[in-house]
């Protein structure tokens, strides 16, 4: 009786092993309002939330996926992205980080001139360039064609991504993806392509799949200890600057 128990814990302990998934820790990091919370939550629930508040220190969500086969799970750290919410928590969320999304609204160039602050950050945090790097350009929706000077440019973005080793995407989590879309720039019209959400999940995933060192499986994410949940609203919905 006693080596069929222990035969049958054995084999419970295999099962449980074969159904654990890899988890990878994605940090989401960009300045105040460029959409961080609403981009992590379309990529992990698939929907854009009917309210936006402003993150107060740091929050993550959970997004298990299948890549050629294996299941792997990303959490996602949505992290504050005002200097007086974050400076007690960075050296929480910039712990065992297996790959970083830097976000900014095309909308805002300010946001994308701050992208360098925040490259500057994760230096200073030993987040080397082994780490892989995504710079996502948020509210592709809210292009405005009449406005190209007080927009940041696909081309503008594309060199950024190039000079820094990042992939590029530009994308809306707000509206379903449109493939195409185009602008009037002088007599000539100018197409640029608007990348789905789910692409991004996809290429994230892709790239960790490869990736040797995953946060051991199952395990939480952080300690209630310097989990922040109170929150507050933001004065507008789409406001970044």
């Amino acid at each position: 009786m006693e080596s069929s128990l222990e035969f049958s814990s054995s084999l419970g302990s295999v099962s449980s092993l074969l159904t654990r998934c890899r988890t990878f820790k994605v940090l989401v990091i960009g300045d105040s309002g460029v959409g961080k919370t609403c981009l992590t939550h379309r990529l992990c629930a698939g929907e854009f939330p009917r309210g936006v508040e402003a993150t107060i220190g740091v929050d993550f969500r959970d997004r298990a996926l299948e890549i050629e086969g294996e299941k792997i799970k990303l959490q996602l750290w949505d992290t504050a992205g005002q200097e007086r919410f974050r400076k007690s928590m960075v050296q929480h969320y910039y712990r065992n980080v297996h790959a970083v999304l830097f976000v900014y609204d095309v909308t805002c160039p300010a946001s994308f001139k701050g992208l360098n602050a925040w490259i500057e950050e994760c230096r200073q945090n030993s987040l080397g360039h082994e780490i892989p790097r995504f710079l996502i350009g948020n509210k592709s929706d809210l292009r405005d064609p009449s406005r190209t000077d007080h927009q940041v440019s696909q081309e503008r973005a594309l060199s950024f991504a190039k000079a820094h080793g990042m992939t590029f995407f530009e994308t809306s989590a707000k509206n379903p993806l449109k493939r195409q879309a185009s602008r009037r720039r002088g007599d000539r019209e100018v197409l640029y392509q608007q990348d789905a959400v789910e692409d991004i999940v996809t290429a994230v995933g892709t790239t960790l799949k490869k990736h040797k060192s995953p946060l051991t499986a199952n395990s939480p994410a952080y300690s209630g200890s310097f989990r922040v949940n109170k929150k507050i609203p933001e004065k507008e919905q789409w406001s970044c600057c």
